[in-house]
């Protein structure tokens, strides 16, 4: 029988942000939540670390260098292998339209 304990932490979560803080801050709240937690700092990394370890969910920032995370989260839902893992948006992003 697999306890809720045992069935979080095989679950993992890739953080994607470009900031060190934030990073600190979710990683730490989500291993305390026993989940395993995957992090990366740029939008290339997170779709090479998404289709290599299939995590369970990302946690994807929307403003970051490079490829953005409204281009990742298109590449991830346009390929076969990572189509079928959720993606929520982190921002800091104030205007409503930009949340949309």
């Amino acid at each position: 029988m697999v306890t809720l304990e045992k069935a979080l932490v095989s679950r993992s979560i890739l953080v994607v942000d470009d900031k060190p803080n934030n990073l600190r801050l979710i990683t730490q709240y989500l291993k305390e939540a026993k989940y395993k937690v995957l992090i990366v700092q740029t939008g290339a990394r997170a779709i090479e670390v998404a289709k290599s370890l299939q995590p369970d969910l990302i946690l994807l920032d929307v403003m970051m260098p490079g490829i953005d995370g409204f281009s990742v989260c298109r590449h991830l839902k346009e390929s076969p292998q990572t189509k079928h893992i959720p993606i929520i948006f982190m921002t800091a992003l104030t205007e409503t339209k930009n949340k949309v």
